[in-house]
């Protein structure tokens, strides 16, 4: 799902006038905030904080359940609303962001509702969203400032004219234009060096993702090398998200790149006994798969993989596994349960490994 919004100049019309306010139904607010998690879920990459953003934009946008009577295109004036909302936001957060422990990720939608818990109110909109959002394309706007972001992603994405995009912004038309025009050239620099696929279009589609995403987590559990030498893209990459919130040794804490490399880290998560299980899901409108917690460790949820596909095979692996970028997931798994259950393993596999007493 691609948003297109009319220009916002012809949203809301500054003409006085004494009709009543419209009231809207269930339906209609439940559309509009959909479109203002949106608008702030693409400027934020935060599934929580676009959803705080959705609420603070529909108080805003429809007062005590009604819409304004001179709203005259309810969506796009939810869009630039919420858009400012998410701007001034993200501008005040750049500091934190920037001193971000690890490689950073967004917030994973999956569309399917998680097994171990009830799914947020919203999944459906969030799965509808994530049909046009791949964590690699976040990934790449999170490299642009707040204003080229929000430049881009209202003239590139959402096809606002540059004069509109200016007043949401809070600047002047040639600036909007400048900023939208450095971030699409940073954009096509960046994918031009294989970092992303970076348009708001929907990825393209493998008609037979889902039988290799079996397959991978197939060879994943059973630990076979060569199986998955065979599935993974030569030049694959493995990046991992822990925020800093993960115990040592269960967190991807740099990328892996490289088919040999990304293998045996898969190989080795797996000898050293992991008590988890993967399922296949959709994350942000890509194949991928879901960790879970065995029940032995008191299961729940462990991380999220969106799996990028090219040529029939596994081209990148984005894990998060930062247990404060998973909570509208579901419950999550204990994690310091799961190390100690690790350290158990390693200790009995030395106290096999340990030669006996000579006869």
């Amino acid at each position: 799902m691609t948003l297109r919004a009319t220009s916002p100049s012809s949203a809301r019309t500054s003409s006085r006038t004494s009709a009543p306010a419209r009231p809207a139904g269930a339906d209609d607010l439940g559309r509009l905030r959909s479109v203002a998690f949106s608008a702030a879920y693409r400027m934020l990459g935060s599934v929580t904080e676009a959803e705080d953003v959705a609420q603070d934009a529909m108080l805003r946008v429809a007062p005590d359940g009604a819409v304004p009577p001179d709203v005259r295109n309810p969506e796009a004036f939810t869009t630039t609303v919420a858009t400012r909302i998410a701007l001034d936001l993200l501008r005040s957060a750049r500091v934190r962001r920037e001193s971000y422990v690890g490689e950073w990720l967004p917030e994973p939608l999956v569309s399917e509702a998680v097994a171990t818990g009830t799914p947020p109110a919203d999944a459906a909109a969030h799965a509808e969203l994530a049909d046009d959002l791949s964590t690699a394309f976040l990934v790449l706007l999170e490299t642009l400032t707040p204003s080229e972001r929000a430049a881009f992603l209202l003239h590139d994405v959402l096809g606002y004219p540059h004069r509109e995009a200016a007043r949401v912004i809070g600047t002047t038309e040639l600036a909007a234009r400048q900023l939208a025009s450095r971030a699409r050239r940073r954009v096509a620099a960046r994918r031009q060096a294989g970092v992303a696929e970076a348009s708001g279009a929907p990825a393209s589609r493998d008609p037979h993702a889902a039988e290799l995403v079996e397959r991978f987590i197939a060879a994943t559990v059973e630990g076979d090398l060569d199986a998955l030498l065979e599935l993974l893209a030569d030049d694959v990459e493995f990046v991992g998200d822990g925020g800093g919130n993960v115990p040592p040794g269960m967190a991807v804490t740099r990328p892996v790149a490289g088919r040999e490399a990304v293998a045996r880290l898969l190989v080795g998560f797996v000898r050293r006994g992991v008590p988890a299980r993967l399922e296949p899901a959709t994350v942000n409108g890509l194949p991928g798969m879901v960790a879970y917690a065995d029940d032995p460790t008191g299961g729940g949820l462990i991380g999220t993989f969106a799996i990028e596909l090219s040529g029939g095979r596994v081209a990148a692996l984005r894990g998060v596994v930062n247990p404060e970028k998973l909570r509208h997931l579901g419950p999550l798994a204990d994690l310091d349960a799961m190390a100690t259950a690790l350290r158990r393993s390693a200790a009995r596999r030395r106290s096999a490994e340990r030669p006996g007493p000579e006869a």
